[in-house]
């Protein structure tokens, strides 16, 4: 039955909707709703750790790319400035008596990320087998 309401003379129907339970409902979902929220936990990405090893390689190769890009060699190979197929030869040289030696890349933090992944990747096709990053 609508709600009526007097004035005057006689009585006549309110047509208004009545917001009070609607109020309410969304009150209730609010409170809902922060309560979960504080329940629930963010997705975790799950990120892989680097781990130390217990003893670096005795013998390996170390290459290193200055903030340039320029190559240079150390370790078991002389250090001076290459270009990378130079690099590459001298690698694979030192290679063919062990095959199984580490490449240790070393590159300058001002470095482009993009020189140091298609350093890897040439070092991947040319037949090193272990390659690993030298950090701080």
């Amino acid at each position: 039955m609508p709600a009526t309401a007097s004035r005057g003379r006689g009585r006549r129907t309110i047509n208004e909707i009545n917001m009070v339970p609607f109020i309410d409902v969304m009150l209730v979902l609010l409170i809902i709703f922060m309560v979960t929220a504080t329940v629930i936990t963010p997705g975790a990405i799950n990120v892989p750790s680097a781990g130390k090893s217990q003893k670096a390689p005795d013998k390996r190769i170390d290459l290193m790319m200055n903030e340039d890009g320029q190559l240079s060699l150390g370790g078991e190979v002389s250090a001076r400035d290459l270009t990378e197929t130079e690099a590459i030869v001298r690698i694979k040289e030192a290679l063919a008596s062990n095959p199984e030696l580490p490449v240790m890349l070393a590159a300058d933090r001002d470095l482009r990320y993009q020189q140091v992944v298609t350093m890897m990747r040439k070092l991947r096709e040319a037949g090193v087998q272990r390659v690993g990053l030298s950090v701080k």
